[in-house]
């Protein structure tokens, strides 16, 4: 099965080679990276050029913002299997293999554990599955997501299901993992496969209050039926 990562990235200079070179390591010659840049006049893609791997395809984002830039590259993608990507952490050795195993034995959509970080890679956490709760079921995952995308793998029958992302999305993994527990097996690795590095250059969003999360919960329910 060929492996696709989508790779959203935002002024990812700081990070994004160490990122790329632990994904290409466990990538074959056919699989690909999409890294798609929602600031082509960054540094990202002096990055890619370095490192001159033809797995790489670097292509210009649309420019709305995180989860859109999610979107897209997904959209770009031509594998069986879709990895999504940040760009600032580090996959861990067996990330790949383990997720792919998984899917080929059935399994619509794979989680698996990480450890937190500092933005200088020293462990926080040692599991992120534990600091979070994260556990599989769809009303569990309505209630506080377990689906953070950096730790996901995904079949390709999925991304029918999942595009064009809904308007107003609060959280575009949430929704990929929702919609797999309503369609198909959904497993969860309890190894950590990835560093998860908290740093200052994250991308996080804003504060929300208490009724803007209840109609976001409202809203993905409906979506997610329809």
């Amino acid at each position: 099965m060929k492996v696709s990562v989508a790779l959203a990235a935002y002024n990812g200079e700081k990070y994004i080679e160490e990122q790329l070179r632990s994904i290409l390591t466990q990538l074959r010659a056919d699989d690909e990276v999409i890294v798609s840049d929602d600031n082509p006049s960054g540094g990202t893609k002096a990055v890619v050029d370095r490192i001159g791997d033809p797995r790489i395809r670097y292509v210009e984002g649309p420019g709305k913002g995180v989860i859109k830039n999610f979107e897209y590259a997904i959209s770009q993608t031509t594998g069986d299997i879709i990895f999504l990507s940040d760009q600032d952490d580090v996959w861990l050795p067996g990330k790949v293999a383990a997720c792919v195993s998984e899917i080929e034995d059935g399994a619509l959509l794979v989680l698996h554990d990480a450890k937190i970080t500092d933005e200088n890679l020293n462990v926080l956490e040692e599991s992120f599955f534990e600091h979070n709760g994260s556990a599989p079921g769809f009303l569990k995952n309505i209630k506080k997501n377990s689906y953070m995308g950096c730790c996901m793998a995904f079949s390709s029958e999925l991304k029918d299901a999942v595009m064009p992302f809904p308007d107003n999305l609060p959280m575009h993994d949430q929704w990929i993992g929702l919609n797999a527990e309503r369609r198909g097996k959904v497993k969860f690795i309890y190894t950590p496969y990835l560093l998860y590095r908290r740093s200052g250059d994250s991308l996080t969003g804003n504060p929300t209050s208490l009724m803007q999360k209840i109609k976001w919960r409202v809203s993905i329910i409906k979506d997610v039926i329809r």
